[in-house]
Parts: structure tokens; C-alpha cells; sequence
């Protein structure tokens, strides 16, 4: 039977999409990218509004292009949605726990034919383990090393999507990771709902495990997926100072630049909390990349709030800024706040962050004109070879070289979003 997976939202959602699809070739199905398939999968997001309405055209589209077809959803906003869901014509219906069962619902489903819906609500779950052994279509390897979150951030509805923060054994973790530097990837990234919070369930925390990966023989780098400054502490800033196989790169999330927001927001810390911690990471790597999140036109951000905003991010002077408008998202105490902004103001004030943004990158970029980096080529394209550096900067260079292969590299010119390399021989 041939197969098909529609992946939508963050890297976990990736990364569990990676363990269905493998579990279903070990077990004899055949993946197609087509439209002729015998199951389709839709694994869902619904981080925004947006996303659900997504989730939903995607499903609606593939039941009609494949008419046939077993039709399984999962995810966040099967979750989130799961009444309206349920009205539709799927055969498997499940949220974000079973997704490692998928061949036997589907065997159990060929043998009934009988409709399966099943959620687990409690916020109180232990860790589903999955494992993937290779990234067949990347070079960078995923793994999710936790789930769930308890921050319950105003307009976030992810925490009752996924539960409570749960982490995967240790052991288990060094023990993929083996798995899938054997199998020939030199990058992992450690991804998670809330991966700073790795290990708070256990008795060792995120410091911990990294302290053991980097003792992998053939792991070249370890990077992580956002995370928060108060997961920070002095202990990880020393790991990070010490081991060099930890990317040059963090993506912290920071989503406002002002006190009176953040507290509005349900973040744990203070803009002067935040700078510290990022003034204790370029104390260790001065040449670090910090990139972060920030969402414009908040409920009650007034212009002098954003302003504080455009003074913050200039002032911490971060190599990329991920802005996003704010967008109400059903369920969240941000949704019925009083002092909901204009969409056009919205719209002005993301304008107004990115071009700083912007600005901001080339300035980043700038510094390392005439440096040579070390680049792992992952993509060839129209004889440029394409590939990150430890500090997450895009470089293409001229020529077809080979993928998974780290390149020592001279940075010759900028272009907007990636950098020019030359190949040093």
C-alpha cells in the first residue's frame, strides 16, 4: 500500500512525521508524493487561527484528491478541534498521543473498517518514546527530547495541545543520536514544545545531556530550537564555553521588548533580565548568532510600547528578528483582552521591526566579509551548492559540491537573506 504524510507547523511535528514514515516502510508500505495514495496522513498545527484553517483546507483537499484513501489526522489542531473534525468523513482520528501506534491503527482499521477517534485530555502524561534512524531527505537530523509546556504564555494555546512538560530518557537520547551519526548525520538539533525545560521532570536538566552528546565520535554539532533565557543558566553558559560542537547560534525567544508587555504576556523574565543572560552568552562566544521571536500589536501596546520595542531589539542587537503580528488565537487569555489593536497598525509595525530586522542581519553578516567559515553543504541547486555555518548563516558557493560534507569557506559579498562563499583550497 502506498502512503502519504502532509506535515505542517514546528520541528517536532517534523520529527514525529519522520517516525510514522519510517515505521510504515519497515513495515512494507511504500511512500508517495502523488496523489494515488492508499493513506494519507495529516499531521496537524494550530499554533494560530491561521494554522487550523490550514490543517483544515489540507485535509479537506486530500480526502478530495484522494477519495479512496484511508484518511488519518493528527496533531495539534485535531486536538484543538476535535468536535468540528469529528463531523468529517476521516477514518482515524487521533491528537498528539498514538502517533507511534500508526501501522497498528491503520492494520486494525484495514481489518474493521471501523471509524477510530481517540484523545487523551489529561494534562498529565508521560512520555511518548519515539525514535527515527535517519533523515533520508536532509542532512540536519532531528530529536525530540521533550514534550509539552507549563508556561501558559496569554496568547499561546499550545500547553493544551501537548500536556504537561515531559522529557525523554537520557539514555534513550545518546542512544538515537548514536543511531543516526552512524547512519551518516554529522548535525543534530535537540527539538522540543518547550526544550529548555528538558529534564525539570527528571533529576538532570538540558545542560546534562548535552555534556554527554558531545562526547559522540562523529557528531560535528549539536544545535538547538528555541528556546528561553530563563533556561539559561551559568551552568549551560559554561558548557557552552567549553564545547565548540554546540552551534554558534541560539534562537531565543523573547516576543516583546517591553516590561509592560511581557508581563501581559505571562513571560518569566524582564527585558533586563533577558540582556543579561545575552550579555553572559557573548561574554563566552563573542561571535554568537541570537535570533528570537517578537509579536507586534499586542493587546494594549501602545506606540510608545512599541517603540521601547524598536530601542530593545536594536539595542540587543540580534542577527534575525522573527516578527509576527499579533493574531487572536481562539481559547487564550490574550483573545478577550481589552485593548485589542487595529490590523492596520499591526501591519505598519511589523513593516517597521522587519526593516529593522534587516538591517540588523547585514550588520551580522558584515562581520565576517573576508573570514572563512566552515560550511556543511546540505542542497545543490543550479550548480551552487547551498549550506549553513555554525552560526546559522545561509552561504552559497559557486559549484556543485558534495552533500554532508563540511567546506572551509571565504564569505566574498552579502546578498539580502544568505552570504556568498568562496572555496578555500
Amino acid at each position: 500500500m502506498k502512503f502519504k504524510i502532509v506535515t505542517l507547523g514546528c520541528k517536532v511535528n517534523t520529527y514525529e512525521s519522520e517516525m510514522m514514515r519510517e515505521k510504515l516502510i519497515a513495515s512494507n508500505y511504500e511512500e508517495t508524493l502523488d496523489n494515488n495514495a492508499d493513506v494519507v496522513i495529516i499531521n496537524t498545527c494550530s499554533v494560530t487561527n491561521m494554522a487550523d484553517a490550514k490543517s483544515r483546507k489540507l485535509i479537506n483537499y486530500n480526502k478530495r484528491e484522494n477519495p479512496n484513501a484511508i484518511m488519518v489526522v493528527c496533531g495539534c489542531s485535531a486536538q484543538n478541534k476535535k468536535e468540528e473534525l469529528s463531523n468529517l468523513d476521516i477514518d482515524i482520528l487521533i491528537g498528539n498521543n498514538g502517533k507511534s501506534n500508526i501501522v497498528d491503527l491503520i492494520e486494525d482499521y484495514k481489518n474493521t473498517n471501523e471509524k477510530y477517534i481517540n484523545f487523551i485530555n489529561s494534562r498529565k502524561l508521560e512520555f511518548e518514546d519515539m525514535e527515527v534512524e535517519k533523515f533520508t531527505n536532509q542532512t540536519r537530523a532531528y530529536i525530540k527530547i521533550q514534550d509539552g509546556c507549563n508556561n501558559f504564555c496569554a496568547y499561546c494555546i499550545i500547553p493544551f495541545m501537548r500536556g504537561n512538560i515531559r522529557s525523554k530518557d537520557m539514555s534513550k537520547v545518546i542512544e538515537e543520536a548514536n543511531i543516526l551519526v552512524n547512519n551518516g548525520h554529522k548535525e543534530i538539533v535537540l527539538t522540543g514544545i518547550d526544550t529548555g525545560s528538558y529534564g525539570k521532570d527528571k533529576n538532570y536538566d538540558l545542560t546534562d545531556l548535552l555534556n554527554e552528546l558531545v562526547k559522540i565520535e562523529g557528531l560535528k554539532r549539536i544545535r538547538l530550537s528555541s528556546i528561553d533565557t530563563f533556561d539559561l543558566d551559568d551552568k549551560f553558559i559554561e558548557c557552552l564555553k567549553n564545547n565548540d560542537k554546540i552551534c554558534d547560534h541560539l534562537h531565543i525567544s523573547l516576543q516583546s521588548g517591553s516590561n509592560k508587555i511581557l508581563k501581559l504576556m505571562n513571560r518569566k523574565y524582564t527585558c533586563e533580565e533577558y540582556l543579561n543572560t545575552i550579555n553572559k552568552i557573548r561574554n563566552v562566544r563573542p561571535d554568537i548568532s541570537i535570533t528570537t521571536d517578537v509579536i507586534v500589536g499586542f493587546p494594549q501596546e501602545s506606540d510608545e510600547d512599541f517603540n521601547e520595542v524598536l530601542d530593545y531589539v536594536n539595542k540587543v542587537k540580534f542577527s534575525k528578528v522573527h516578527v509576527f503580528p499579533f493574531s487572536k488565537r481562539d481559547g487564550t487569555k490574550a483573545s478577550i483582552m481589552d485593548g485589542q489593536v487595529q490590523e492596520s497598525v499591526k501591519k505598519a509595525r511589523a513593516k517597521k521591526l522587519i526593516e529593522v530586522s534587516d538591517e540588523l542581519e547585514k550588520e551580522y553578516y558584515s562581520k565576517f566579509l573576508g573570514k572563512e567559515l566552515e560550511v556543511l553543504v546540505e542542497e545543490n541547486i543550479d550548480g551552487k551548492s547551498i549550506g549553513h555555518t555554525s552560526n546559522y548563516i545561509k552561504v552559497e558557493i559557486d559549484g556543485t559540491l558534495n552533500r554532508n560534507e563540511f567546506y572551509k569557506v571565504k564569505i566574498t559579498s552579502i546578498e539580502k537573506e544568505y552570504v556568498i562563499g568562496e572555496l578555500v583550497k
